[in-house]
């Protein structure tokens, strides 16, 4: 169903998705004639709403109960689509959607979606980052920082939004058709919001139903989420790029051969570069950059375009980031690493060395008897903090089995490092790598792993020698 040509706004939320809906409906008077926010229960005058409201914007605060007549409702991604807000506006509106589909229906450019459990944002960012390399046209859009509807008004037929989206932005999609999709991995997550992980796994499904013979599905067929869903992948009439390490000999394919990235389409193999070129380290990054190469390839970069991106492209914040050396031993801030998942393909970049690896913050209950036994096989040394500390100790003393694995415990994050260093000799890499969220401690995982860095600057600004 389209959007009416002019039409009333209600607008769930008033947190950055919320505002940033209200504020471009605000800029397109022509389309739409009235505003309403209804922020939550909990939620409280802000000074940012405030700027709105003098603008003609009506907030309601203080209820989930919603009433009035909307044409259409945007509902920001902080609201299930299972909760009694969500219901109670679906009630009022004539079409209720996510932002990233209200942003597609306005906007004439063509798509490039991610989602996945983990390495979305390093997988956005490099497509984007290839694209431009290749004088494409892109923006990176979606979870990766900048809201979907801010970049529809200067976005046209060449450019290419290349958008990462999670599993709650694609929930509540319906028309939302991208040119070019990839789904890099499906585990459990976010079960607070979805209910359930089959949920959770059909949201993530959702962003390829509309695509067709025309698109390009990307799908890493190695993930047993998602290589146990391929009878909802491979549908009729869609055309699927199968990602695994070994060739899989489908027509359109990514995988490594002697070593070397290679991507087919339609049966025409373009050979990238060595493993050990990439920029970016760890098994799952060659998953990132196969999608990545794929997706760009497909869109119209040039081979030598790309593979110089390959090269070039570093980690980004949180994400397996280089945080220097102090007394010889090598320090990395994986706070982005929130999952159990997550915590498992940061080992991977680290295959001949000796690690020590912080875990803990916020608990959020995950099963960790499989996952304490895949690290104690990998590391030297565990420290729990935090929050979850104490359950995550005793795991860990339970895998250890026997193996020469020190298993330490800290209070907080700054604790942690301390015994780290206390642990560590020349050589070694100490990984912050949570397996949690950081609400224990910190507002998000960005100012985990800040002051993380900050202080490990302290250290080497006290005289903590750097090698």
């Amino acid at each position: 169903m389209p959007l009416p040509q002019t039409f009333t706004l209600l607008v769930l939320g008033q947190g950055s998705t919320g505002l940033d809906v209200a504020s471009w409906a605000l800029d397109h008077p022509e389309r739409v004639s009235s505003v309403t926010v209804y922020g939550g229960a909990a939620a409280e005058p802000a000074e940012a709403a405030r700027a709105l409201e003098a603008r003609g914007v009506r907030f309601v605060l203080g209820t989930e109960e919603v009433e009035g007549s909307y044409d259409v409702c945007v509902a920001s991604p902080g609201i299930s689509e299972f909760s009694d807000f969500f219901a109670s506006a679906r009630a009022c509106s004539g079409q209720i959607m996510g932002e990233p589909e209200f942003a597609w229906r306005l906007s004439d450019a063509p798509w490039c979606a991610v989602t996945g459990t983990n390495g979305k944002t390093t997988t956005t960012s490099l497509i984007d980052f290839i694209l431009r390399r290749a004088g494409v046209p892109s923006v990176a859009v979606g979870n990766i920082g900048t809201p979907t509807i801010r970049a529809v008004d200067g976005a046209d037929p060449s450019t290419w939004m290349v958008a990462e989206l999670s599993s709650y932005q694609i929930a509540t999609t319906s028309e939302l058709h991208p040119r070019v999709a990839v789904l890099l991995n499906i585990t459990p997550d976010h079960l607070a919001w979805h209910r359930t992980h089959e949920n959770y796994a059909a949201a993530k499904l959702r962003l390829l139903r509309n695509m067709d013979e025309s698109d390009l599905a990307i799908a890493d067929m190695d993930d047993e989420g998602v290589r146990s869903r391929a009878d909802r992948i491979f549908a009729p009439g869609r055309r699927v790029l199968t990602l695994t390490r070994a060739d899989s000999g489908a027509a359109d394919a990514a995988f490594v051969r002697d070593g070397v990235l290679t991507v087919r389409l339609a049966g025409e193999e373009t050979a990238l570069v060595p493993v050990g070129e990439l920029g970016i380290a760890g098994e799952h990054n060659v998953a990132n950059a196969l999608a990545a190469a794929s997706a760009a390839l497909f869109i119209g970069a040039g081979a030598e375009a790309l593979r110089s991106a390959l090269r070039s492209f570093r980690p980004l914040e949180h994400r397996i980031e280089p945080a220097g050396a102090i007394d010889g031993v090598r320090y990395f801030n994986d706070s982005k690493a929130t999952n159990t998942d997550a915590v498992e393909k940061a080992l991977t970049a680290f295959p001949d060395d000796r690690v020590i690896v912080l875990l803990g913050g916020h608990d959020k209950g995950t099963p960790l008897e499989d996952f304490a036994d895949f690290v104690c096989a990998r590391v030297r040394a565990v420290v729990c903090y935090g929050e979850a500390r104490a359950r995550f100790r005793r795991a860990f003393e339970a895998a250890r089995d026997g193996r020469a694995v020190d298993i330490a415990e800290a209070d907080d994050l700054r604790d942690a490092v301390d015994v780290a260093r206390s642990l560590a000799g020349r050589g070694d890499v100490v990984l912050l790598s949570p397996a949690c969220s950081s609400f224990d401690e910190f507002s998000g995982f960005e100012e985990r792993g800040r002051a993380f860095k900050a202080y490990l600057d302290e250290l080497r600004a006290a005289g903590a020698p750097r090698e």
